[in-house]
């Protein structure tokens, strides 16, 4: 409890850094034109963040866990020479090609705003390749179970990303924005990258990479997939009100802020618990663990949803009510985050339950549920803008999200009743 305390507490810290960032950009140049293009450019690095978290990390740390010092550190530069190949490749592609495809990302902006688009894309394609390398290194602390120092250079990282904004913003406008993310993941890869021993060649063939690019490879398939809800979003929300798209954006942001924290603060911390549960076989103890993280969360969650239905309009209204941020763009904030719920509630059960498939090395079932949810949850999105607008794709999402957690529950449950009847049955014999 201490431990999640801690680190809940420097997450926190970490959250409220970015999220000032998000707050300064929105309150001083306000929802418009500029801000869209800015989170519509964040869509890529911001998907293979998605992918990143949910595939590498997952896989890497059960993985990592249970190797020895010398061993680890040889897989460590594999994969981190691997993966930056891989990204570095495709930001290459996507920048140079970028005034090809990114227009057909965002078809309800104007001309000015696409080409605006367009330059802040390829800043962002920038980050995107060192926050691949960082779930490479994220992982290794994590199966160090180094979290506190992680935590700490991310805060580092982020102070230093945040002042290049304020100093930036007013003179170069939203460029900086872009710029000050790109310095901070750069500054965190810088950081952490000591972490992980002296320099080894890679050693493409050894057993550890082939057996993570077995478990990789249906993963980043499927999740490349499901995870690109977030171009759906910015497609649709695209063709809805001028700053639409902001709103909408930092709603999710508010949201996945929250999520962050209790993943680094719950989720993350047991999963080298649950990858040795597995390891021996103690699947009652497996199931304990989690079950009582999944009941924090849900308890957490709910007071947090409360809240914001009493007082949350109220507190925005403070938070963001400064400058060009008017009244009629906190109401519509308050109402996305409302009908954004799954994504608070369902989406931090999730993380515990996908979680718990990933320690035991199940890549494949979590997967597919995400396949299916995320196929399902496409047409409650498009049904939803149709019918209410930026508010109806918000609605959508949370259909999907709530979907998710049924599904992930009903499997887990089977499985792990499953492993734990296999093993009464071995020890009676």
């Amino acid at each position: 409890m201490r431990i999640a305390l801690t680190l809940g507490s420097l997450a926190g810290l970490n959250i409220l850094l970015v999220f000032i960032y998000q707050w300064y950009v929105v309150t001083i140049l306000g929802p418009g034109a500029e801000t869209d293009a800015l989170f519509a450019g964040m869509v890529v690095p911001q998907l293979v963040l998605a992918v990143v978290s949910s595939s590498l990390t997952h896989v890497l740390v059960p993985m990592l866990a249970t190797s020895d010092e010398t061993k680890l550190n040889q897989d460590a530069w594999s994969f981190l020479q691997g993966i930056g190949l891989l990204f570095g490749g495709i930001a290459t592609v996507l920048f140079v090609t970028a005034g090809a495809w990114v227009p057909w990302t965002v078809p309800g902006f104007n001309i000015s705003t696409k080409l605006l688009t367009i330059s802040l894309t390829r800043i962002q394609l920038i980050s995107m390749v060192f926050m691949a390398l960082n779930g490479v290194l994220l992982s290794v602390n994590h199966a160090r179970q180094r979290f506190i120092r992680v935590e700490l250079i991310s805060i580092l990282a982020t102070i230093a990303g945040l002042a290049f904004l304020l100093w930036g913003l007013p003179r170069f406008g939203v460029s900086s924005a872009a710029w000050a993310m790109v310095l901070k993941v750069v500054i965190q890869t810088i950081l952490l990258l000591p972490g992980i021993g002296s320099y080894r060649r890679p050693d493409w063939r050894s057993k550890s990479v082939k057996e993570a690019w077995k478990r990789l490879r249906p993963l980043l398939l499927g999740t490349i997939y499901y995870k690109s809800d977030q171009f759906i979003d910015r497609f649709l929300a695209s063709m809805t009100l001028v700053g639409g798209l902001s709103l909408l954006h930092l709603a999710q942001q508010i949201y996945a802020a929250g999520n962050q924290i209790l993943n680094k603060a719950v989720a993350s911390p047991m999963v080298p618990l649950l990858a040795q549960k597995a390891h021996c076989g103690d699947w009652q103890s497996f199931r304990t663990i989690v079950r009582n993280r999944l009941f924090w969360i849900v308890m957490i969650t709910g007071a947090g949803f409360l809240c914001l239905l009493l007082v949350g309009q109220q507190f925005l209204g403070l938070l963001f009510g400064h400058n060009r941020f008017g009244e009629a763009e906190v109401l519509i904030l308050w109402r996305l985050l409302v009908a954004l719920a799954g994504v608070w509630i369902g989406g931090a059960m999730g993380l515990i339950l996908s979680t718990s498939f990933y320690a035991k090395g199940n890549t494949k079932i979590p997967t597919r549920i995400g396949v299916i949810g995320f196929t399902l949850g496409l047409g409650f999105k498009v049904a939803g803008f149709y019918k209410w607008g930026v508010l109806g794709i918000a609605a959508g999402t949370t259909l999907y999200n709530f979907l998710n957690v049924i599904l992930y529950q009903i499997a887990l449950s089977r499985h792990l009743r499953k492993l734990i009847q296999d093993g009464d049955e071995n020890r009676s014999i």
